[in-house]
């Protein structure tokens, strides 16, 4: 398996630190608000990435935070005239709800920013110890240009990191800090409604940057296999964990560095985010959409490259689902029909290839689209077998397994729910099977029109008349 590791800017063989285990850190969100489709893909993204390691044998430890106090979680609860608290736990709540519905995997840990101080502040401590980082009224910073490999991430100069932290951070501050690219560890508290919390250098609260150090080091290790997140988060927020994490602990932080795509919007392709006020919700969204329409189509494009968001491409990923969904219904149809099995050599060769290339596709820093192709393939070879008078069904019952799995990667997982009126479709049905065997056009048009009105969709085959909802 080789994935694309940002540092070294080039594709590498995979190799975890324990034989069959990852462990694997993405950044979460900042809950002062829904998130919106720009923050779901890297969601949806890893989560993909997980599920696909965790289909080739490997136990997945899977960490992601929530940044749960920032000063735009600051700003929002004194605009609501709430507590940061309060704020945080109803977007961690609306979180849970909307990737749930996107059928995200839970995480292994989703740690919080506030239920780590202690932790926050003996790290810092241990960086101005070391001469890392330095306290002023107050205020501590890092001082970035100790650390020799500053930038190795995203792969700038000083000059260019200079200019790039400049856009990070409050003009205030510039004139406390020893150098401009210098970035804060703890932020004193500045008016007396602020949340903040005791430490040596007095009331405040933490960095955004030296969250993520702490709580990947603390619950994954001074070394970790992955560490992911989007492609805006390379500078300057990775690259100021690394400098974090590698001069408390001595130790390599991450041996691979995965970042995904933006999602883009319009003609123009623009970057959707909240600063540029073109986003659109996972929330609202999903009162018009199906989650599993808009979790396949976000998981259908290969993380690192970017997603137009447009109905044109929700429409296409309704139609490949239902196309999936359709031969599953249609396997598991024949499977009950047929009584008798017909060994079909083709088939199992082509059962077998798809496996090799699906995984020959997944390894190659999870090519999703030609995984996706090689499922597309498979399917129409196994709808040209499906109408023979005797089916191979071994070879299908292994198909299905196999599709569903694959599925599944892509977090789909489709469930056929009894209902209470089946019996009576069932029913009517039968009747209009009977009617056209008595040629009884009128009663059979009838039961055909009664049964469209109630969303029953009928699909005539040799091996009878079978239904499904709508």
């Amino acid at each position: 398996m080789k994935v694309f590791n940002t540092l070294t800017r080039q594709k590498e063989e995979f190799k975890p630190l324990v034989e069959g285990q990852i462990s694997m850190y993405v950044c979460g969100p900042t809950v002062y608000n829904y998130i919106h489709i720009g923050n779901a893909r890297s969601v949806i993204a890893f989560d993909t990435i997980r599920r696909y390691f965790e289909y080739r044998g490997y136990q997945v430890k899977y960490v992601s935070n929530f940044t749960d106090v920032d000063d735009k979680m600051i700003n929002e609860a004194r605009k609501e005239g709430i507590t940061v608290p309060k704020l945080a736990e109803r977007f961690i709540d609306a979180y849970m709800q909307d990737t749930e519905a996107l059928n995200i995997e839970q995480a292994t840990l989703h740690p919080r920013a506030t239920h780590e101080i202690d932790d926050i502040i003996s790290f810092i401590q241990t960086l101005i110890d070391k001469g890392y980082a330095y306290e002023v009224d107050g205020d501590v910073y890092y001082r970035a240009k100790k650390f020799s490999d500053y930038g190795k991430l995203s792969d700038q100069n000083i000059e260019e990191l200079e200019e790039g932290a400049s856009e990070h951070v409050d003009e205030s501050q510039q004139d406390q800090k020893e150098d401009p690219i210098d970035f804060a560890l703890w932020k004193s508290q500045k008016q007396a409604d602020e949340i903040a919390w005791d430490s040596p250098w007095g009331k405040g609260r933490p960095g955004w940057h030296i969250e993520c150090s702490v709580m990947s080091t603390k619950y994954l290790g001074d070394t970790i296999d992955i560490h992911g997140g989007g492609q805006d988060l390379e500078f300057p927020h990775h690259e100021n964990e690394i400098a974090q994490s590698e001069a408390k602990t001595g130790k390599k932080f991450v041996n691979y560095w995965l970042h995904n795509g933006f999602v883009t919007v319009g003609k123009k392709q623009e970057k959707m985010s909240k600063s540029l006020h073109n986003f659109v919700t996972v929330h609202d969204i999903l009162q018009k959409v199906d989650p599993q329409v808009l979790r396949f189509y976000m998981s259908s494009v290969q993380y690192r490259r970017p997603i137009n968001y447009s109905e044109d491409g929700l429409r296409q990923a309704q139609v490949v689902l239902e196309r999936y969904k359709n031969v599953l219904r249609n396997t598991d149809a024949r499977l009950k029909d047929q009584t008798e099995s017909s060994s079909d050599r083709i088939l199992e060769e082509d059962l077998k290839q798809a496996k090799e290339e699906f995984i020959a596709a997944m390894d190659d820093d999870f090519n999703v689209q030609n995984a996706l192709s090689v499922m597309y393939d498979l399917v129409t070879k196994v709808n040209s077998h499906l109408p023979k008078d005797q089916v191979d069904k071994k070879t299908l019952e292994e198909f299905t397994i196999l599709l569903k799995q694959w599925l599944l990667i892509f977090g789909v997982a489709f469930e056929d729910k009894a209902s209470d009126d089946d019996q009576k479709i069932a029913e009517m049905v039968s009747q209009r099977d009977q009617a056209r065997k008595d040629k009884d056009w009128a009663t059979s048009d009838k039961l055909r029109d009664e049964l469209k009105a109630l969303g029953i969709v009928l699909e005539d085959t040799p091996q009878g008349t079978r239904w499904h909802r709508a």
